[in-house]
């Protein structure tokens, strides 16, 4: 029998139909690992469970999912130290639709608390290890999904993406990280971070288990008045040419501020597209210097709106003894928010204020419909976008913790794409050097993966995820870049 922990989450399933495999004993390795792990990527796992049929289109695979999606009967704290205690009455609409599919539960992933944070350093349950180096940071702020994943304790799992956080840690631990467009998955029981931006999606070892499961995920939903659900059925993807495909890369770029090993594999991909048919050019994105700016007020001016629920009146903890009802609301959101939290509470509760709207949201706003229309025109004109998804390799823990704003810089390539809606996918291009100065071989010691990043159209997942199968077919990491992380 095979090594049933390294199959893909689409193997699994093949090997659960056929009998090769047992869908229990599956869930019970992979709770095992779970349950012995050092790079802190769970935060709670989950009961044993016995499957109850193969014929299930997922057919048992268990599955890790973030903090962020509330589970019913099983505490959701969002990794902050204000929901202790939080037990949801009932299950996200994406994970719900992932187990009536068949996908067992396997346990909740560690975050960036809120989904704030680009490093999964601003945790209550404390920063997890990138399994590559556990010296350094999977990415944020689904890092404990990534790092689940890339570790070999999940065959797959569900992140979320407000301004890359799906992309970038599966950048940074080698793995596939598909952000949807917008509305594609219905937000329903996903604690809210930014509204308008917030969108599930999946990690996963290849391309084939990311559409598998967005398949699955997808769909619209009464729940969520702004779910759309996808406009055609998501296929599963086999084409490994790119003939006839126009790949744009995004012109000028300023490249000062992304690490030279990062920009040489990045090269290095846009001769395996060009070697598979595809078409490279420029396009401008006149406004997409201004993206960060503008989604640094946006963000944070949504968070404050959807964080004013937390109070401890209705939800999680409340602050011991209080002299009054003003005491016990200072205290409580004083004590329960971490740093990072109270930083993007203020910055949006600023740009909120009376006299400062204009000034600040309402102008970052017209900057974010200056941006789409820089998409729409640029997609006239080629099929994909294609950038480094981040400018770095994974950087130590630690290290940029007291500088926000070199954090939020490492967000370059995602945000654009996050503020237009559009959908994304980050699939490992090749390996750097530790600190990010040359692009090496898979065999290379202290080697740490770079993802490229594909942008496609609203509502075009099936091209992008067709455009991604076939440079993944054509790349060293066709086989699975989780069999090289530590171990």
């Amino acid at each position: 029998m095979r090594d049933l922990l390294n199959l893909t989450a689409a193997q699994a399933v093949a090997a659960i139909k056929i009998g090769e495999a047992d869908a229990s004993e599956l869930h019970a390795l992979y709770r095992e690992r779970a349950g012995t792990e050092s790079i802190n990527s769970y935060v709670s796992v989950g009961d044993a469970v016995t499957p109850e049929s193969v014929d299930a289109p997922l057919a048992g695979v268990p599955i890790a999912v973030k903090d962020l999606f509330c589970v019913e009967g099983i505490e959701t704290r969002a990794c902050s130290k204000i929901l202790t205690g939080y037990i949801p009455p009932y299950t996200a609409t994406a994970i719900s639709k992932l187990q009536e599919a068949g996908a067992s539960y396997l346990g909740k992933t560690n975050m960036d608390e809120f989904a704030m944070g680009s490093s999964n350093e601003n945790s209550a349950f404390g920063a997890v290890r990138n399994p590559w180096d556990e010296s350094r940071v999977p990415g944020g702020s689904s890092g404990g999904s990534a790092a689940a994943v890339a570790a070999g304790l999940a065959p797959w799992a569900t992140g979320t993406d407000t301004g890359g956080s799906i992309r970038q840690p599966a950048a940074f631990c080698g793995l596939v990280g598909l952000k949807p467009t917008y509305g594609a998955i219905s937000r329903y029981g996903m604690i809210a971070f930014a509204s308008s931006l917030d969108q599930a999606g999946p990690i996963t070892r290849d391309v084939t288990d990311a559409a598998l499961m967005l398949k699955y995920m997808q769909g619209k939903d009464e729940m969520d008045s702004t779910s759309t659900g996808m406009n055609e059925d998501v296929a599963t993807p086999s084409n490994e040419s790119l003939a006839g495909k126009k790949f744009a890369i995004p012109a000028p770029i300023d490249w000062s501020g992304v690490q030279s090993g990062v920009k040489e594999v990045f090269d290095i991909a846009c001769k395996r597209i060009e070697a598979l048919g595809g078409e490279l050019t420029e396009v401008p994105l006149p406004h997409a210097d201004y993206a960060l700016s503008a989604y640094y007020v946006i963000a944070p001016a949504e968070a404050s709106a959807n964080l004013s629920r937390f109070d401890g009146v209705r939800f999680g903890e409340r602050a011991a003894d209080p002299t009054g009802l003003t005491d016990m609301y200072e205290r409580t959101r004083g004590e329960g928010f971490g740093p990072e939290v109270k930083r993007r509470i203020m910055l949006g509760t600023y740009a909120l204020s009376s006299g400062y709207y204009d000034a600040y949201y309402n102008r970052a706003q017209q900057v974010r419909t200056k941006i789409l229309e820089d998409y729409a025109a640029a997609f006239a004109n080629c099929d994909f976008i294609i950038t480094p998804t981040a400018p770095s390799v994974a950087f130590g823990i630690g290290e940029k913790i007291d500088d926000p704003l070199s954090m939020y810089l490492g967000d370059l390539f995602t945000v654009p794409v996050s503020l237009a809606g559009l959908p994304a996918i980050s699939v490992p291009a090749g390996l750097a050097t530790s600190d990010g100065s040359a692009a090496v071989e898979p065999d290379a010691d202290g080697a740490l993966p770079v993802g490229l990043q594909i942008v496609a159209p609203h509502f075009k997942e099936n091209a992008l995820l067709d455009a991604a199968y076939a440079f993944e077919k054509a790349t060293d990491f066709a086989d699975g870049p989780w069999t090289w992380s530590a171990s």
